[in-house]
């Protein structure tokens, strides 16, 4: 119990301490409200408002965690197919890559032509980010296995299925765990991203249209509450997968040990 509170409560003095500067410099420095709200009125537009921006968030949410399943489910898929088969990690690694580096604030408006289904279209943005740190992390993770352990299963004659399900599965999940927490953040960011695209044209109405009525009608504190809310969402992903990586790789990795150095 001490520990966990020695945990959070430096993190939550310094936040604290940060909200407080930000409080006394509004109200010090009297900036108006179209500016820079303070914190008090953006929580008080958070709480006035949160009937419509719940909606929003919403389907912020359910993109999100669309495009990290499919993240999930074909980068992990791909990287077993990539262990089994050499030639084909290399024949379509750089095709991975080439998904990876594309900006998808450009190539989001092409989606949103070419794809009639907008919620399908927001999906696919949003699986380009998050794709590539599952896949490549766990290609990395399903090569970890201990060189040993590897001539091992290949004296006793097992299977590529076997050594994979057996050996390189375990061996590459905290690496798995880890691109999982890079994805959770990504597929969120693209989802806004997307979103923004689509928002500008009214065919969606999630947080990051919000944002963008906003702006467009000068209600600044809205800007930020909506912001909030997608900032709340982020931190809770990464807690969430946090928290899963410590209950799986807690009684055995040393990524999860509490032991001091």
């Amino acid at each position: 119990m001490r520990s966990s509170l020695k945990t959070w409560a430096l993190p939550a003095l310094v936040l604290l301490g940060l909200l407080a500067g930000w409080e006394l410099l509004v109200r010090a420095a009297e900036i108006p409200a179209y500016t820079l709200p303070a914190p008090s009125l953006v929580a008080q537009t958070l709480v006035a408002h949160f009937g419509s921006l719940a909606g929003s968030w919403w389907v912020t949410v359910k993109i999100t965690a669309g495009a990290l399943a499919l993240a999930c489910a074909g980068g992990v898929l791909i990287a077993a197919a990539f262990a089994l088969s050499p030639t084909l990690e290399r024949a379509l690694f750089p095709v991975a890559v080439v998904l990876q580096v594309t900006p998808i604030v450009a190539v989001a408006p092409l989606i949103l032509i070419y794809v009639h289904s907008t919620t399908a279209a927001l999906l696919l943005c949003a699986w380009i980010v998050a794709f590539f740190p599952i896949l490549s992390n766990t290609v990395i993770g399903l090569r970890a296995a201990d060189a040993n352990l590897r001539d091992l299963f290949r004296l006793y004659r097992a299977t590529p299925w076997q050594r994979l399900r057996l050996l390189r599965l375990p061996a590459a999940l905290p690496y798995f765990v880890a691109g999982l927490k890079i994805s959770g953040g990504l597929s969120l960011i693209g989802a806004v991203t997307a979103e923004m695209v689509a928002g500008a044209a009214g065919r969606e109405t999630g947080l990051a249209s919000r944002i963008l009525e906003a702006s467009f009608r000068t209600e600044t504190p809205k800007m930020f509450a909506a912001l909030t809310l997608l900032v709340l969402t982020g931190v809770g992903i990464f807690a969430l997968f946090n928290a899963l990586s410590a209950w799986l790789l807690g009684s055995w990795h040393a990524s999860e040990s509490t032991r001091p150095d």
